[in-house]
């Protein structure tokens, strides 16, 4: 009886703690759920660039001033220009519908080269009298326009909010640049799987960051860059913002920036502006649409290890979850579980052939 009213006490007292440790971890996660995209995002950013930390601290031998320079590089390349070009996308967006309006309006209206004549062709046998396309359009795109406008507002408040949180990743990126083989040795520990079995995890998921970075936003970065160069020198309104639709676009498979220059052609040269219509086509498509191929076996070859079908829709589906960070979150978690059945498989695998063994 008192060996068995010991492991009584034993279980009750396992018990206990799981259900203390199961508490606590999630108050934990209810105190760190408003910064999870802080910690995300200082984590991504601080990957991608550990190796230039690592050469600094090779350099000065100080980790604590390595990490400060490896955290004020970050800032200069990636944190300063990106809340420039927000605010002054904030800023133009909100000229965007007038100038669609003008287009429209030059597009459909009774002096268009090819609309118009066609308008008048069909006049000749056809009531079109009551067929105001224009207008019709026009007042859609009014009521976009003030549409548009109020989101821009709101828009400016939300880039308040994300400098705020830029101070944020920031403070949490020079932590991880100075920590970082503290905290990779501590998630050794505290993983429960073999050190070999979590380091073959987390080595996946650094690979995976960088294959999606290089292979996405950087790719997707210079496409957006050239298409908005394009409308610049052709003179083209908004040429900022149509860049940056055309960097979003290009995060999305089978979509892409030729979404936006391929009805900019046929506007042009349905307007008769041949010259910037057959221009801006040879453009996108010798230009624009090859530099996918030509860049991605460069930056990226075979670093991500998964099929191409799992990266569009863990991309998309990160994308959907978690905005801009899901580029790089969604083939992680995707990775992290492909990995985990890995595990799982070797485990039953190691299982079936020590139980004959056994017996």
């Amino acid at each position: 009886m008192a060996v068995g009213s010991r492991k009584r006490k034993i279980y009750v007292r396992w018990a206990a703690l799981l259900a203390a440790v199961a508490l606590a971890l999630y108050a934990c996660w209810l105190m760190l759920l408003p910064f999870v995209n802080v910690l995300a995002w200082a984590g991504v950013l601080v990957i991608l660039f550990y190796p230039i930390h690592q050469r600094l601290v090779a350099l000065t031998g100080r980790p604590g001033w390595s990490a400060l320079l490896s955290t004020v590089i970050v800032i200069a390349v990636i944190l300063i220009p990106l809340t420039l070009l927000t605010l002054v996308v904030a800023k133009e967006i909100g000229d965007l519908a007038k100038n669609i309006q003008g287009f429209l309006g030059s597009l459909l209206g009774p002096h268009s080269p090819v609309i118009g004549r066609i308008m008048g062709w069909l006049g000749r046998y056809v009531d079109i009298g009551h067929l105001d396309a224009q207008g019709y359009l026009l007042g859609r795109l009014n009521e976009l326009s003030g549409t548009i406008v109020g989101r821009t507002l709101g828009l400016v408040g939300g880039v308040v909010g994300a400098i705020f949180q830029s101070v944020f990743i920031v403070f949490t990126m020079y932590y991880f640049f100075r920590d970082g083989d503290r905290i990779y040795d501590a998630m050794l520990d505290m993983i429960p799987l073999e050190a070999a079995q979590t380091r073959m995890i987390i080595d996946r998921a650094h690979e995976v960051i960088h294959a999606s970075v290089y292979g996405v936003i950087v790719i997707a970065g210079v496409q957006g860059t050239l298409g908005g160069l394009a409308f610049a020198i052709l003179g083209l309104p908004s040429p900022l913002v149509w860049g940056v639709v055309m960097f979003f676009l290009s995060m999305v498979p089978l979509l892409g920036s030729p979404v936006v220059w391929i009805p900019t052609a046929i506007y042009l040269a349905v307007t008769g502006h041949w010259g910037k219509a057959l221009a801006l086509a040879g453009w996108g498509t010798l230009v624009i649409g090859t530099i996918d191929n030509f860049l991605r076996p460069k930056l990226v070859g075979a670093r991500a290890g998964l099929h191409e079908l799992l990266i569009f829709f863990s991309v998309l589906g990160g994308l959907r979850i978690w905005g801009a960070l899901g580029v790089a979150l969604g083939p992680v978690v995707v990775s992290i579980t492909l990995a985990l059945l890995e595990i799982l498989r070797r485990v039953d695998s190691e299982s079936q052939l020590a139980a004959p063994a056994n017996r």
